[in-house]
């Protein structure tokens, strides 16, 4: 490993260069590997998300092309002291999201107080009239979500 740049986070290396301590056994793994092997395992990765379709559109843009999903074969060790702060905070904003499908299909009340215009809500292809008062096992709406987990300076 090489020292990493004091301006920019890394989540292996500490400024000094050192190995953060949940991260020793994977960079220990990580400098005994020859680097034409990682980056093959690269190329065979983007090929097999380009194959099985794992991508996503940039909304917005005059062409929304079809990208790739961002990936890094180096993988993101979380200690167990920060998960368990983050897990709450995934846990409410899951348990929002959530919410938020419920209220659209049943009270409607984030329309009604101007928070959310319903044309958003009704005009959106995702939204289904026919889910209109209809109770979900546990009022879990959204099973599987997908939330960015970023390091703020």
């Amino acid at each position: 490993m090489t020292k990493t740049s004091p301006s920019l986070y890394d989540e292996m290396l500490n400024a000094d260069g050192s190995v953060r301590p949940a991260y020793a056994g994977y960079c220990k793994w990580y400098d005994e590997q020859p680097p034409d092997l990682l980056r093959r395992k690269g190329s065979e990765a983007e090929a097999f998300f380009r194959r099985t379709g794992i991508t996503f559109n940039v909304y917005g843009s005059e062409d929304a092309e079809e990208r790739l999903i961002p990936f890094d074969l180096i993988p993101r060790i979380i200690p167990a002291h920060e998960w368990a702060t983050m897990e709450k905070g995934l846990v409410q904003r899951v348990t929002a999201l959530n919410r938020f499908i419920h209220d659209v299909y049943h009270g409607q009340e984030i329309i009604k107080a101007g928070h959310v215009p319903a044309e958003q809500i009704f005009q959106n292809a995702q939204f289904r009239p026919e889910m209109m008062g209809v109770d979900v096992p546990h009022n879990i709406y959204s099973h599987i979500s997908g939330v960015d987990i970023v390091r703020a300076p």
